[in-house]
Parts: C-alpha cells; structure tokens; sequence
C-alpha cells in the first residue's frame, strides 16, 4: 500500500533591525519586487549554511564543500615525508580511479575537480590511508607513467567510491548534487525559501567615515568616506522538510528516534541561526517574534502568499501585529481550503502572551515547539528505507 509522504512545514516571522543580511554584486542588501512592492530579500544559500554549520557543530560532524580533494591528500602526504612526485601522483590518482574515464579535473592546478565534492571533512585522511595501503603500486605506476601519457588508474575504484560518496547527517538533510558519481547523489530532504520582508523595504542610505587616528599636519582628519546600505525589514521565513526522505536518506538501520533527534535539532537552529553578512557593523542578532509549524501528508503548503499584499503599519504601531493576524488568517484559508484530512499537528509559539487563533497548540517556548513537531513529524514513521 502506498504511504504518502510527510512534510514538517516551518513558517516565522522575524523583525531584524538594520542590517545587510545577504549583499548583491554592488555590496548593497538584496532587494525583490513581490506584489508591486520592493521587499528586502535574503538567498536561502545565505541562511541555510548557517543551519548546516550549526547542525555539524552541535553534532561534532563536520562536512566541506569543495574542490581541493587532491590537492589536500597531496600535501598531507607530503608532510607524511612523501617524495613530492609521488604525493602528486596520489593525487592524481584519486580523479583518475575514482570512476571510468575519471572525474573531471584541472591537472594544472594539482588535479582539483571540476565540481565542487560535499563530502565528510575526515575523508581526506581516509583517502591518505587508501594510499598509504596502496603506496607500492602507486610507486610502481610513477615508475612505469611515461609523461603526456594518459595516467592508467591504480587505485581502486570501488574504495574510492566508498570514500567520495559516504554522507553525514548534514548531507541527508541538505542533499547533494554528484553527478559524476551517481551513487553519491542525496535528494535533499529540506526545501527552504527565499526571506523577504512582509512589507515594503527600500534600502537606507548609511554614509560613514572612518577616522585616522594618526594624522599628519594638514590631514582632514578623515582616512575613509562612505555610503553603506541597510534594510529594516519583518522577514516572512518558510522551510519544509519531507521527513519520509530524511529517513529514506539515513537508510533502513534508522530508528524513528534517530529521525526524530534529526529533525529536532534542525528545527533548533532553523528557528535561531543567522546569516551572517555585515554583522560586525550591525550587529542584527534577533530572534522571531512568531514560529508556526504545520505536519502535513502528501504536500507541503507555504503561506508566503499571504503577503503578497503588502503588511501596511497603523499610525502608531509596526508590521508585527498586522503580520500575525495574516498569518492566521492565511492559515484559516488554507484549512477552509485544503480541509484538515491531512494536517497531522500543528502548533505555534513567540512573544504574543496569549495564544494566536488558528495556529495550532501553543507552546512555551523556541525548545518545545522544536520537540513538539518533531515528535508529531515522527510518529508511525514506517517508509521503507535505503542506504
């Protein structure tokens, strides 16, 4: 029998105060035309990297982005008193064997790969142990390699396989493009949305100087002039995460308890990690004034349609007010809509000291939300997994 899948929708409401969240090419805050208004914007690159670290971080699992998987094995295998040339075959090696034809590289720059590999940080010293294994073949294949001569493949390819393709619980979460190795490819079981501002948000005009502290005779006094930009905004923040894949990624071996402590912590710091673009000159460490979760089966649903209309200010008063009462109105719709055959749970907590209408149960705090909807996301969790 078919199970539908189950998705954990996050929805927030975050003020920030001045900042420069996520910089355009020109340096100024990025900005996004959204029903006929210009919102402040922030890229789901620039507040998902934050999650990732802090999720390796509190797990002690710690994953890279990159392109210098051959260089990196080179030079530890030099310090490990490698002759040069043989470190830089290693190296070498680990594009050519890793697959038939190999992966694509630049051998003028130390054979890094074309595409940047995400993959756990401790694989470089278990590539530097696979070659310490094979080290009197690889001697062997530098004494025999002819130069402009295609270099054979020594090592094997399946271990290196192994090695390129082994995931960590960030990997699961976040996914990973490998096309060259398909058996390296994660579906990304999260799905974030680009931030933006629930009402109208130009950005401001900060101009500076910066002062020399050693000025000689006849100096202005100033060393530096400048003109910043910033945003004040209320971000509308929504992530999903498809929880049958999450445990389709982690593999048949993981228990709903796994999944569950998974999702939790991701939820933790989804709710209080921050971009972090000019944050020495701004400082823009808030936290949301409103959290709403909804655990859905068969689709995810965001609300960020319910400021298409931009939230305008009343006489004396900001957006956060007016933003919340459309979120609960949005959520109210979708429920008329949808109906609520497969709203599993749904719950809310912020700084409202009564609880908000229409959003679920309340929660008193950041912590127990994050527990409550990973322990609703989870439960009868029985998707056939695969390594």
């Amino acid at each position: 029998m078919h199970t539908p899948a189950r998705f954990l929708d996050l929805h927030i409401l975050q003020p920030v105060t001045a900042a420069n969240l996520n910089r355009d090419s020109d340096g100024d805050p990025k900005t996004i035309l959204f029903g006929n208004t210009t919102r402040a914007f922030v890229s789901p690159q620039a507040w998902k990297r934050p999650i990732r670290l802090n999720v390796e971080q509190d797990l002690d699992e710690h994953a890279a982005r990159t392109r210098m998987v051959p260089p990196l094995v080179a030079r530890k295998l030099q310090e490990a008193q490698w002759p040069e040339d043989l470190a830089a075959f290693a190296a070498a090696q680990i594009v050519h064997s890793a697959k038939d034809k190999g992966l694509q590289h630049n051998d003028q720059e130390g054979y890094r790969t074309q595409a940047m590999l995400y993959l756990p940080k401790d694989v470089i010293d278990d590539l530097v142990a696979l070659c310490e294994t094979h080290r009197t073949d690889l001697e062997e294949a530098l004494a025999a390699h002819r130069p402009k001569k295609q270099i054979a493949p020594v090592l094997p390819a399946k271990d290196l396989a192994a090695h390129l393709t082994r995931r960590t619980a960030s990997i699961n979460l976040f996914g990973r493009m490998l096309a060259e190795i398909p058996a390296g490819h994660v579906e990304a079981a999260v799905q974030m949305a680009p931030a933006f501002s629930v009402h109208q948000s130009d950005p401001q005009p900060d101009f500076f100087t910066a002062v020399e502290d050693l000025p000689q005779d006849g100096d202005s006094g100033s060393a530096h002039l400048q003109t910043a930009f910033l945003t004040t905004s209320l971000f509308y923040r929504f992530a999903t995460l498809n929880i049958t894949d999450l445990h389709r990624n982690l593999g048949p071996a993981a228990t709903a308890g796994t999944v569950k402590d998974l999702v939790e912590l991701f939820v933790q710091h989804f709710i209080l990690s921050m971009p972090s673009g000019k944050k020495t000159a701004t400082a823009p460490h808030t936290v949301p004034d409103l959290v709403h979760y909804a655990v859905r089966d068969r689709r995810s649903v965001s609300y960020g349609a319910a400021f298409e209309q931009p939230i305008t200010a009343p006489a004396h008063g900001g957006y956060t007010a007016p933003a919340r009462q459309a979120l609960a109105d949005y959520a109210a719709t979708m429920s008329r809509l949808l109906g609520t055959r497969h709203l599993v749970a749904h719950g809310h907590t912020g700084t409202p000291a009564k609880p908000v209408k229409d959003l679920g149960s309340p929660h008193t705090s950041f912590d127990a939300l994050a527990a409550a909807c990973a322990a609703a996301a989870t439960a009868d969790l029985t998707p056939t997994g695969r390594p």
